[in-house]
């Protein structure tokens, strides 16, 4: 029997579905971090005492950068679904960019957004 290249529509339609899942998910995600950095929630230091300001702003400083680090990394994992969609719609979903073989669908599953096999991925590829 000649070796799998490619998943088949029913199994891209699963895989479809898992994407989905997660990007509404991730855009919620997203959409929270990006209210908080905006300011939106309203939680902010503007009705207590001067005091408390000058001790909160050095936290402040510090929590807004590392809520603007995950928003970008969740915005890079948003695009990552996205593209895996576009390579579902081309039926180039699950090759190996590497390799060019099929990558198992339990790592689909888990990580659908990968473009590399776990082989690939162990040799250094980025």
């Amino acid at each position: 029997m000649a070796e799998k290249t490619r998943y088949s529509d029913t199994e891209l339609e699963e895989f479809r579905s898992i994407i989905l899942d997660k990007l509404v998910v991730a855009q919620r995600d997203y959409d929270l971090l990006k209210a908080s950095l905006t300011g939106a929630d309203s939680n902010d230091t503007d009705d207590t005492s001067p005091t408390y300001k000058v001790l909160e702003e050095g936290a402040n400083t510090l929590s807004k950068e590392e809520t603007t680090r995950l928003a970008q990394r969740q915005m890079k994992f948003i695009q990552g679904l996205q593209a895996a969609l576009v390579r579902i719609e081309n039926k180039t979903y699950g090759i190996c960019r590497e390799t060019g073989k099929l990558i198992p669908a339990e790592r689909l599953r888990a990580v659908p957004h990968a473009t590399l096999s776990i082989e690939a991925k162990n040799n250094g590829s980025k």
